[in-house]
């Protein structure tokens, strides 16, 4: 069997080769969904040079309803929700962005290894991910936090326990298939390294669902943070994080303004991570329809 020689730095050219621009009009909900996250982060990172009061800073009113001066009204403390909200924002965002790197880093690194080696080294690994994943995650989160004591660094100890097999999984999954693509079989019979196999002919090809389930993850983590701040096993009083935000909100169900702030903040993070991450899959998949 004659092999194309050319076909394995063909393929190699470009990381994500997917990414090549092509004539389509950005659909609305991507927008959106951008816009929000874009939004998110610019309030994380400026939020303290122009918030109108301190997320600690008690006011002159206590549980009063949503006004000019307080959008969201004030909490049992006298603290402004509004400012407390935006604070919030610098946590939970932090939280999503460690978790999802390091689940993702080491949920790809061991099913690149999975995958590229196979054999029993893919069977003991698969096999520790399998235990990982029969648990419902937020059961296991809640125990682990639970064993570790509470706070925000042992529940993102938790969530990266919980999410990184998922990567591993996925990313296995697509080694498996790319590496029996006829450029990958080229580049093995030209005496390819396994280091430049996998690094130049088949870890580009394969890395695309994984940044769509980051991006699509990234509302799902806030979501778990806030959960496990909910049950006091996240962040602890008085950090403005969002979970514990509603904590305290659920408490006075009559001002229900305590607790809609950070609500509709989570809702919006998480809608915004998944209209983008359905819009970054439809563009990467070669087989979706133009519209």
């Amino acid at each position: 069997m004659t092999v194309d020689t050319t076909l394995a730095e063909k393929h190699s050219r470009h990381w994500f080769p997917a990414l090549r621009l092509r004539s389509r009009r950005v659909p609305v909900p991507v927008l959106v969904g951008t816009a929000v996250l874009a939004l998110w982060v610019v309030v994380a990172l400026t939020v303290q040079w122009w918030a109108p009061f301190g997320p600690l800073d008690p006011t002159s009113t206590r549980l009063s309803g949503p006004s000019l001066k307080h959008p969201f009204g004030t909490d049992a403390l006298g603290r402004d929700v509004f400012t407390r909200t935006l604070y919030g924002a610098k946590i939970s965002l932090r939280i999503a962005v460690i978790v999802i790197a390091a689940s993702a880093g080491l949920g790809c690194l061991v099913g690149a290894i999975a995958g590229f080696f196979r054999g029993w080294v893919d069977e003991v690994l698969m096999r520790i991910s399998d235990i990982t994943l029969a648990f419902p995650p937020i059961v296991l989160a809640m125990a682990i936090t639970a064993a570790l004591g509470p706070g925000i660094g042992n529940a993102m100890i938790a969530m990266i326990i919980v999410w990184w097999p998922v990567y591993a999984r996925l990313l296995r999954g697509q080694i498996l298939v790319v590496r029996e693509q006829d450029h990958v079989l080229a580049a093995v019979a030209m005496g390819a390294s396994p280091r430049r196999l996998m690094a130049r002919h088949i870890l580009p090809l394969s890395m695309s669902s994984v940044l769509v389930n980051a991006t699509m993850d990234f509302g799902q983590v806030v979501l778990l943070a806030a959960s496990l701040s909910f049950i006091g096993l996240g962040a602890v009083p008085p950090e403005p994080e969002w979970g514990a935000m509603i904590r305290e909100g659920a408490a006075r169900f009559y001002h229900w303004w305590v607790a809609a702030g950070p609500g509709l903040a989570i809702l919006s993070v998480a809608l915004a991570s998944n209209f983008l991450g359905d819009g970054i899959r439809d563009f990467l998949d070669p087989s979706s329809r133009r519209r």
